[in-house]
C-alpha cells in the first residue's frame, strides 16, 4: 500500500504491486526515476530497475535465509535451497549473480556466515563449538580457518576486540 501511494503520488503507472515488487507499465527514466527512487529510499525501501537486478536480490535474500535456517537443517545444499526458490539452473544464477555482484554466489556466502559468526562472538552467549554448528561449519577448525582467511584474526582475538570490527549485515 506504501508503494502504491508513492507511485499514486508521483503519477507512475503500473499494473500491480505485490509484496517487494511493483510492475509498472512503462520504464522510469529521469526525473521520475529519480523521485521514485528518493521516496522509495526515504522509507527503506529500494529501487530494483531490472530482472536480473532483482534475482540478484533475491538470491542475496536467499543466502540469509538460509544462513538462518541452516542452524536447523545441516544437509541441505545452498545452491539446492537457491534453486527451488527461484526455478532457474544454478550455474545461470551463478553467472548472473558474479556479473551483478562482482563475487560469486559461494563467497557472498561465507561473507554472510563470517558476520554472523562476528555476531554471535560479540553476543557471547555461546561457545565456539556451538557458533560452529550454528553457523553450519564442519567443526571449530573449519571455521577458525575460515575466520582467519576472512578478517585475518583468530576467533578469540576478535571476540576481546569485538563490534567495532563488526558490519550489519545490510552494509555487506
Amino acid at each position: 500500500m506504501t508503494v502504491k501511494n508513492i507511485l499514486d503520488a508521483l503519477d507512475i503507472a503500473y499494473h500491480n504491486v505485490r509484496l517487494g515488487e511493483a510492475n509498472l507499465t512503462e520504464e522510469l527514466k529521469g526525473k521520475k526515476m529519480h523521485d521514485a527512487e528518493r521516496e522509495l529510499n526515504k522509507l527503506g525501501f529500494e529501487l530494483i530497475e531490472t530482472r536480473v537486478h532483482k534475482i540478484a536480490e533475491d538470491i542475496k535474500k536467499l543466502v540469509l535465509e538460509y544462513l538462518n535456517d541452516n542452524e536447523n537443517d545441516q544437509k541441505r545444499k545452498l545452491s539446492t535451497y537457491i534453486t527451488r526458490h527461484l526455478h532457474y539452473d544454478y550455474s545461470y544464477l551463478s553467472d548472473l549473480f558474479s556479473s551483478i555482484e562482482g563475487i560469486t554466489i559461494e563467497k557472498y556466502f561465507i561473507v554472510q556466515r563470517i558476520e554472523k559468526v562476528k555476531e554471535l562472538l560479540v553476543y557471547d552467549e555461546l561457545s565456539l563449538t556451538e557458533i560452529s554448528y550454528r553457523t553450519g561449519f564442519s567443526s571449530v577448525h573449519h571455521l577458525s580457518a575460515q575466520f582467519k582467511k576472512e578478517t585475518g584474526f583468530n576467533a578469540s582475538h576478535f571476540k576481546k576486540i569485538g563490534a567495532e570490527r563488526r558490519k550489519s549485515i545490510d552494509k555487506v
